[in-house]
This record gives structure tokens, sequence and C-alpha cells, in this order.
């Protein structure tokens, strides 16, 4: 680690103990932090005095921190002679712009280590209890966005015939249009799934349903982000298969 000047760092989907040693080792080598605001701010407890910290805001929704801003500071920083450490929820990689950071400090010839993280997708299922993948129903998973527009817009016909689980990001916005594509393209309506809010934190809240009803049961239960929705035969496999398994058949 002795001549990196910039860590990209995952720090997981929320809770602390879902961060990785080496994202605790980096952020202890930090001179300057810029944490995003779905970070785990206890996170910055593994920090060395005297840090200093700039929150770049990001999240739906919400006024954001320019990103050609974020690779200002970084370049700036670290041609400075600072350590900076980068940290992102979830997984820098996964719908983290991590890539684009990456590639703007390799330009400017910095020196970069990418510590993952655990991707919400994965960490958020997992503590319900939801194997991704389970040999009885679906080989593949499907990691995709639904923040996206027009001629940028995730295939979703080729999705709803993919047979493989989807976990959606950044999707509640547009929630009705992705439920409705997947079923005009034949995925049944009757397909399990879930939506899960502050996945893996103390105030997590999740609503299980039916694609067809996913939508409704949404606004209902007033779920809001940050949040992902798994669609797919795993769902039933979840943790709280009691509640789900009624709430499926309601």
């Amino acid at each position: 680690m002795g001549n990196v000047q910039v860590y990209l760092i995952g720090a997981g989907p929320g809770n602390l103990d879902l961060l990785t040693l080496g994202a605790v080792r980096s952020i202890g080598l930090a001179d300057v932090i810029l944490v995003d605001d779905l970070v785990n701010p206890d996170v910055l407890g593994f920090a060395r005095e005297g840090v200093r910290i700039i929150h770049v805001g990001k999240r739906a929704g919400c006024s954001s921190t320019p990103q050609a801003f974020i690779h200002r500071q970084m370049i700036s920083m670290a041609l400075a002679g600072k350590v900076v450490a980068r940290i992102k929820g979830g997984d820098p990689f996964m719908f983290g712009r991590g890539g684009e950071e990456l590639q703007a400090l390799q330009k400017a010839g910095i020196t970069v280590s990418v510590v993952s993280g655990i991707t919400s997708g994965m960490g958020v299922s997992a503590a319900l209890g939801i194997p991704l993948t389970h040999r009885s129903c679906t080989h593949g998973v499907t990691f995709v966005t639904g923040h996206t527009h027009g001629a940028d817009e995730p295939n979703w016909q080729a999705l709803a015939a993919s047979g493989t689980t989807l976990v959606i990001y950044m999707g509640l916005s547009n929630l009705g249009k992705i439920v409705q594509k997947l079923i005009v393209n034949g995925l049944s309506g009757d397909m399990p799934a879930v939506a899960i809010q502050s996945g893996t934190l103390p105030a997590q809240r999740q609503v299980f349903t039916t694609l067809c009803q996913l939508e409704s049961r949404v606004a209902a239960e007033k779920i809001s982000s940050p949040a992902i929705v798994v669609i797919g035969e795993v769902v039933r496999f979840a943790g709280m298969a009691g509640q789900a398994s009624q709430q499926l058949a309601a």
C-alpha cells in the first residue's frame, strides 16, 4: 500500500459489520477523505486523528456534487502529496462511478488502489436470506440500474427472457415503467418480488409481493430510496418465509 495515492473504497451496503478489513486499513492511511452521502458515517471512526473529511453528496432525487468537482479534488490533493480515500456505498465499480474516477486519476498519472466492497444487491439480499442463485430455479443473476432513460435504458425484453434473478438498483422512480416493460415482454406478473429500503441498517424496511403488485405495494408501504428491488423465484427463499408467503398469497 506504500505508494498508493488514492484509495477507491467500497463501504458496503450500510451495516458496519460488512466493511472489509481492506477498507478499514485504507481509511486509516488517509490524509483526506471524500465520502458519499449513502456511506454509514460510523466508517469515519476508522480514520486517523486530524484527517480532512469532505462530504460529496450523491443520492437519487437530491442535489449532487458534480462528478467533475470530485475528480478535481482527488487529483489536486493527490498531486499535493496527500493520501486520499474516496469512500462509496456498496462497491465502487457497481453503479458507483468508480470506473470513471479510476480513469480520471490514472490519466493524471496517479496511483490508485481499488478496495472492493459488498454491493447492496448481494449484501441486502443475503441479509434477508435470499440466495440470488439457486439450482432449483435459476442459474444466474443480473444486476441492472433502473435509473436510465431512452436509448440508455436496459433491454427489458432481454431481461424478461433471461431466466435470471433481477436485482434493480435506483429503480423506484421508474418502478411503474419497469414493471410494465417486464410484464409486456413476458415475465409473469405472479413472479415473486421484494423492494428493500435501507438494507442491513436498523431503519431497514421491505415489502414482499408479486411483480404485478409491486408498484402499488411500494407506494402503499411508502418504501423510498435508497432501495433495491429483487425479482425472481429466489425471493421465496427469504428468511422471512412465513411473512413473505402470506403476502405473496394475498
